[in-house]
């Protein structure tokens, strides 16, 4: 079996290089790192997802699958810019994508960045806001289990932003978060944008 960038341990070899990129309408210089997901460039769903994203509110917010980091580096990035105490939790469960994330954070003075794996996270620890390119690659079954794990946690009043390809199945994920998740949350489409859709989940 081929290693995967959702491996815990990835044993390829390590190769980092330097990006130079816009995150939260600044030009930013992050380290990268072989076996995470997407080493050489910011990826096109996420960077759809970060154009579509508010602010985040004061609060705990997840980077559910950091890889080397930009979404949680944004989130940093623009909570800094609005003065709001916001914690950032990087999730991942690949070694090298927390020590990336742990390295990026660093590079920038990000000190809300806290990456973890799912067993750090205080077991009664609520999000006022969840990011995630998911790991659809992952297989269904698995991807089931990680957003019934964490969208559920969801504080009341928060909000998850997901992105994900149309090819990959976004419209039936859109359709099976609704039917699963039921009463109390509400799953809508807000953006669509060169073959992804952001689906957007908010907690009554």
């Amino acid at each position: 079996m081929s290693e995967h960038y959702f491996s815990e341990s990835p044993s390829s070899e390590v190769r980092t290089r330097e990006l130079t990129l816009d995150l939260a309408g600044r030009e930013v210089t992050v380290e990268t790192v072989s076996g995470t997901f997407s080493p050489t460039r910011l990826d096109l769903g996420t960077a759809v997802l970060l154009r579509h994203l508010p602010p985040p509110e004061p609060g705990d917010v997840l980077d559910l699958g950091c890889g080397w980091g930009p979404i949680s580096v944004d989130a940093a990035l623009r909570a800094q810019d609005a003065e709001a105490d916001v914690r950032v939790w990087a999730l991942d469960v690949n070694s090298r994508s927390l020590d990336t994330t742990r390295r990026n954070a660093q590079r920038l003075g990000l000190h809300a960045i806290r990456p973890v794996t799912a067993e750090e996270v205080p077991a009664d620890l609520q999000f006022s806001a969840i990011r995630s390119n998911p790991p659809i690659r992952v297989g269904k079954e698995a991807l089931h289990e990680l957003l019934t794990t964490w969208l559920p946690r969801l504080a009341p009043g928060g909000r998850a932003d997901l992105v994900v390809s149309k090819n990959l199945g976004a419209d039936s994920l859109h359709r099976w978060l609704v039917e699963t998740l039921g009463e109390g949350f509400a799953v809508v489409r807000t953006g669509s944008s060169k073959g992804y859709r952001v689906l957007t989940v908010t907690r009554d």
